[in-house]
């Protein structure tokens, strides 16, 4: 080492006396510094440049022996051969990054945590992101799912359209779906469709618009609401047909009805085309049908 700077000393910690004379790998932590000889010798020898005239994140050490990431760039003088190294120290960025990328992982954590399918698309309705729920719910695996048009998860009277609400949207600033929910349907990889509750908003990041939605699919819940109305249409064709007492009765156990009634006879007459225009219907509009008549 020739010279220093002030700098260096504040940096690395030792005085500039301490430093002049002695060979550069003081700075340097170990694994690197006994090789540090070979690659000067090698360059004077081959004129081969490595690091010379570039930049690049290395790690060097410190007096007291801690180790720290900085930036090391390093030129030649023509006229003298001497070789200046400028140094960077980036302990503080490269410790903002991790806590960048910390919060980063922390989010998509949470973002797969959900339940809801989540999507985010871009303004073309390109998928940017997916959570785990969204491959489980619709059958596709997230690598299968970046890159492609929202449109995918949509029928296909759906599909067709859904640019053009996109970018109708984009042009008037007129929302119909965005900020709000409501149910729709939607089909997963295998061409199947389901009944779900869709919640769309819209995240402005240094210009560029992303829309994130939220998917729950309510197959359960549509079916045990269908099953209850089915329940309650058919209590209300027990009460139709039969007196109160004896519907009563046979809802709260049906098993022995006809030995604990033996004087009362149930009469279940064929009617005229019931068999070909009940096979078309579901069970909840049979029972609807048999309350009218």
């Amino acid at each position: 080492i020739q010279m220093v700077n002030a700098k260096s000393c504040e940096v690395f910690g030792w005085k500039r006396d301490e430093l002049i004379g002695h060979n550069i790998n003081v700075i340097m932590p170990p694994g690197i510094a006994e090789h540090h000889d070979s690659y000067m010798t090698n360059y004077i020898k081959t004129g081969t440049k490595k690091m010379i005239g570039t930049q690049r994140e290395v790690t060097a050490q410190r007096k007291d022996g801690s180790i720290f990431n900085c930036k090391l760039g390093i030129s030649e003088t023509k006229e003298s051969r001497l070789i200046c190294g400028f140094i960077l120290d980036v302990t503080t960025e490269k410790a903002a990054e991790a806590e960048i990328l910390a919060k980063q992982r922390l989010t998509e954590k949470i973002i797969d945590a959900a339940f809801d399918a989540l999507f985010v698309i871009n303004e073309r309705g390109i998928i940017e992101m997916v959570n785990t729920a969204s491959t489980a719910v619709f059958g596709w695996s997230q690598e299968e799912f970046i890159g492609q048009n929202i449109s995918i998860i949509m029928p296909p009277d759906h599909a067709a359209n859904h640019n053009g609400y996109l970018s109708r949207y984009l042009k008037t600033g007129f929302k119909k779906m965005i900020g709000k929910e409501r149910e729709v349907e939607a089909r997963r990889k295998d061409g199947s469709t389901f009944p779900c509750i869709l919640g769309m908003s819209e995240v402005d990041d240094l210009g560029s618009k992303q829309f994130v939605g939220f998917i729950r699919d309510v197959t359960i819940q549509k079916s045990l609401l269908l099953a209850q109305a089915e329940r309650e249409a058919s209590d209300s064709l027990l009460y139709n047909i039969l007196p109160e007492h004896i519907a009563k009765r046979l809802k709260e156990d049906p098993s022995h009805i006809a030995d604990l009634y033996n004087n009362t006879t149930i009469l279940f007459a064929d009617i005229v085309g019931f068999t070909d225009r009940t096979s078309v219907m579901s069970p909840h509009d049979v029972v609807v049908m048999l309350n009218d008549i």
